[in-house]
């Protein structure tokens, strides 16, 4: 065991990193049946999820996402999306993790490094992901609730550019990481300033401006191909993991007849997944937009 006062850390992003598919952009048809979104919208987060999956988001369509993302929740009943999610996930998406993901985190935890999943998502998908992948510390997007369980329609920390750095910066410092000692993960340029906030920053499955980056840096660059479910790498019993993060008793009732934990786990993170998603459907919306303006 390594003292802790000699301990490294490895920091992940998510979505195209860890997991092979955008954890934001793939729930408009449960929320079109729910009520939450329209038919129009449905059918443009389709083709939004595409695009994603095929050329990704720069710095600018990240930031109309933050801004819309606050707009579009503000009144939404948490466990409303919650339950909506956790009773659909599981046959709508599936999530998949890369293995030589899931291979490298067991390599760094055999090391003695501390894992740490660091997204932009919300809090409420990340934080039973990383459970799930065993990670010893979560970083990720948190919504204000107020007081009767709805979003605020603020964002109380966004988990993205610039504030991964700080927030992996302010976890070293409490934890006596030295980060010259560290490891970092990504697939976007967005995520620059954590990847240039550690010792080891490697490129995994880059989009171009990052390729470009760590051509020019010297930095590794991965290629990962192959998912494998959290299903099978990462069973467990899905009905407590429902009734510990807080699902209703519709969700905890359909945890208990799946027995999938790992997908319940995450449809339980539906606030934050959900609320992502749509400022997705709205972006790709206002894309449309301006290239007709042009």
């Amino acid at each position: 065991m390594t003292p802790a006062s000699e301990r490294s850390a490895a920091f992940f992003d998510l979505d195209k990193t860890v997991i092979a598919r955008s954890s934001t952009l793939a729930f408009s048809r449960p929320f079109y049946a729910g009520g939450l979104i329209s038919r129009s919208a449905m059918l443009r987060s389709a083709y939004a999820h595409f695009f994603y999956q095929a050329s990704g988001a720069d710095h600018d369509q990240m930031e109309r996402m933050r801004q819309y993302l606050s707009r579009m929740v503000a009144g939404w009943d948490v466990q409303q999306v919650r339950d909506i999610v956790a009773t659909t996930l599981s046959e709508l998406i599936a999530p998949l993790v890369y293995e030589e993901a899931t291979a490298l985190i067991a390599e760094h935890h055999a090391a003695g490094r501390d894992v740490v999943i660091v997204s932009a998502s919300g809090s409420e998908v990340v934080d039973p992901i990383g459970a799930m992948l065993g990670a010893d510390h979560v970083v990720a997007t948190r919504m204000v609730i107020d007081d009767n369980g709805r979003y605020s329609g603020d964002i109380e920390y966004y988990a993205y550019g610039e504030n991964k750095a700080t927030a992996i910066r302010s976890l070293a410092e409490e934890n006596g990481y030295p980060l010259e000692e560290c490891y970092a993960y990504s697939d976007s340029a967005t995520d620059l300033p954590m990847l240039q906030a550690v010792g080891h920053p490697y490129a995994v499955n880059p989009d171009k401006a990052l390729r470009r980056e760590a051509a020019a840096r010297g930095w590794p660059v991965l290629d990962f191909n192959r998912p494998v479910s959290l299903h099978s790498r990462f069973p467990s019993a899905a009905a407590a993991r429902a009734a510990a993060m807080g699902a209703g008793p519709r969700a905890r009732a359909a945890a208990a007849e799946m027995g999938t934990g790992p997908a319940v786990a995450v449809a339980l993170g539906a606030a934050g997944a959900a609320t992502a998603g749509i400022a997705g459907i709205v972006w790709f919306a206002n894309r449309r937009r301006e290239r007709s303006a042009v």
